[in-house]
């Protein structure tokens, strides 16, 4: 029985977000409309920038990058998420390491999308005269494929080193999806080349991400600050309200889980925490960046008056 995957286990079962027979169907319909919101809000955002030339700018190509990011990222876990509150959630081994792969890609990815939209931020302020010779149609797409590609990076050395392991004992994953560290657990061979990986790949992008952007963000202060009038600082404030907005829930959400998983004592506690992380972000970003945006609300009024009109 020990298949080509080198494991005895053949199938997992996710034990989901709770137990309680009782909660089930509540949060079958809260997380149902949660991912609605989500698809309907990044895939509207991704076809209002493509349908409108007034949004071909850096900003927005990035923006668009985001949003399916983020759409991508919710599909891959959510829709068996939901079967866990309707029936026992089995997924195939196969299954198991094609979703951890995907998630860590697209995760790996929006980090270094949202870095890519800082730069953007910090050459459209710091030296404005440049911003269209600096954020060429080349340069952003150089940005956005080194994204994918140290996504691609970090998802590979994830899952490639998942698959030399051995799982012969338990097939119970205590989370709503397959992730590195609950299935670490399960393994019956030895996890330290996993661990090692694990904290190395997590360390550099949360390390290269974070001192980017804040580095970034630091030299657009101290130049925001030199603007002398106020409606000057408040506008150039205003273009980086969404982003940062973003940058604080895409990074704040996932410190929050991790805090909250490594002193829970309750598995339900650490995987309810980790919602923030999987679901609250990727509904929250197109939010975040059509309602606090007069140029996408601009957008969406005159697609919507060519589709009525």
């Amino acid at each position: 029985m020990a298949a080509e995957n080198s494991s005895f286990v053949t199938e997992f079962i996710l034990s989901g977000l709770t137990d309680q027979p009782g909660l089930q169907m509540p949060l079958f319909f809260l997380f149902l409309g949660i991912y609605v919101i989500t698809v309907v809000g990044n895939l509207g955002l991704i076809t209002l920038i493509g349908l409108n030339s007034s949004l071909h700018t850096p900003m927005y190509f990035f923006l668009f990058n985001l949003s399916f990011i983020d759409l991508c990222y919710s599909c891959v876990f959510t829709p068996k998420m939901l079967n866990d509150f309707m029936s026992e959630n089995i997924i195939s081994y196969i299954g198991c390491m094609t979703q951890l792969f995907f998630f860590c890609f697209f995760v790996n990815s929006e980090c270094y999308v949202l870095v890519s939209m800082a730069y953007d931020r910090y050459v459209a302020i710091c030296s404005p005269l440049l911003y269209t010779v600096t954020m060429s149609p080349r340069v952003c797409s150089l940005l956005m494929l080194g994204s994918y590609v140290i996504g691609f990076a970090g998802a590979m050395a994830h899952t490639g080193s998942m698959l030399r392991l051995t799982f012969c004992d338990s097939n119970i994953i205590h989370h709503y999806l397959c992730e590195v560290l609950p299935l670490l657990q399960l393994s019956c061979t030895s996890t330290y080349v996993n661990e090692l990986v694990f904290f190395l790949v997590v360390g550099v992008v949360i390390i290269v991400s974070s001192v980017s952007i804040f580095i970034s963000y630091t030299l657009i202060l101290s130049n925001i600050l030199r603007i002398p009038s106020t409606e000057g600082r408040a506008k150039a404030f205003g273009t980086c309200g969404s982003h940062l907005i973003a940058v604080a829930l895409f990074f704040g959400s996932g410190a929050f889980t991790y805090l909250a998983t490594s002193f829970s004592e309750s598995v339900e506690q650490g995987n309810f925490a980790s919602v923030f992380y999987t679901n609250v972000v990727p509904m929250f970003n197109p939010l975040i960046y059509s309602l606090r945006n007069k140029d996408v609300k601009l957008a969406l009024g005159k697609t919507l008056k060519r589709m009525l009109f």
